[in-house]
């Protein structure tokens, strides 16, 4: 199983980016996708989940300029951020969690994509 982001890159503050993640090989199905981020010098963090069902979390510092869409069908979910900052510059991660054909639920992660928004 393989997760291929993409979409990152430089941007003013105050504007927008889509980032892409497409899940590929041995799946079953896909329970949670999300994307995370990493700072310099600071822990990977929540940005936001979707379930399988369309379900959404967001950690408080998004909430109301990013959403997590999700398309089931091509096991890709993206991630939409508007309204960017500086505080937002980090390296962007998505994750997985896949049931194998084998049964079991195995946790994925992309390769990150950086983001980087200039004030």
């Amino acid at each position: 199983v393989q997760l291929q982001a993409s979409g990152g890159g430089l941007v003013q503050a105050g504007g927008s980016l889509r980032l892409s993640c497409a899940a590929s090989g041995s799946i079953a199905s896909i329970n949670d996708m999300g994307w995370y981020r990493q700072a310099p010098g600071k822990q990977r963090e929540l940005v936001a989940v979707v379930t399988s069902g369309g379900s959404t979390n967001y950690a408080d510092l998004v909430k109301d300029r990013f959403t997590i869409p999700r398309d089931n069908a091509k096991n890709t979910v993206y991630l939409q951020m508007n309204s960017l900052k500086s505080d937002d510059t980090a390296v962007y991660y998505c994750k997985a969690k896949v049931l194998r054909w084998t049964g079991r639920f195995t946790d994925y992660w992309g390769q990150g994509t950086q983001v980087t928004v200039s004030s």
